[in-house]
């Protein structure tokens, strides 16, 4: 007679369906007409302010879409060089080299 002493599968690491892995396209605006640039930076590009430039309409509001990953993300606007919130971000955050950041939920 044969004795199976652990009978509980293991859980797989990551699942291929996991809501952690899944990205949607994110958009992204700000209201600066007279800004001659704008940037998005965030923990989802290592705050690098070439990853996420921001095109200009003719009303002069800037837009982005950005794919962002489930959960918090923190970010700025980079405008004219100068770190800016997003004054229609659900919350704010703190985060290192910033006084503070914009939050967003993804999901």
């Amino acid at each position: 007679m044969n004795i199976v002493l652990n009978t509980i599968p293991e859980r797989p690491v990551r699942s291929p369906y996991s809501a952690k892995d899944m990205a949607k396209p994110v958009h992204f605006y700000y209201a600066k007409p007279d800004a001659k640039s704008v940037s998005l930076i965030g923990d989802f590009n290592n705050w690098r302010p070439n990853a996420h430039p921001l095109r200009r309409r003719e009303d002069g509001w800037w837009f982005v879409e950005a794919v962002l990953t489930h959960g918090h993300h923190k970010y700025l606007f980079l405008v004219d060089g100068v770190p800016t919130l997003d004054p229609l971000a659900a919350g704010t955050a703190q985060v290192d080299g910033f006084p503070k950041a914009s939050l967003i939920a993804v999901s």
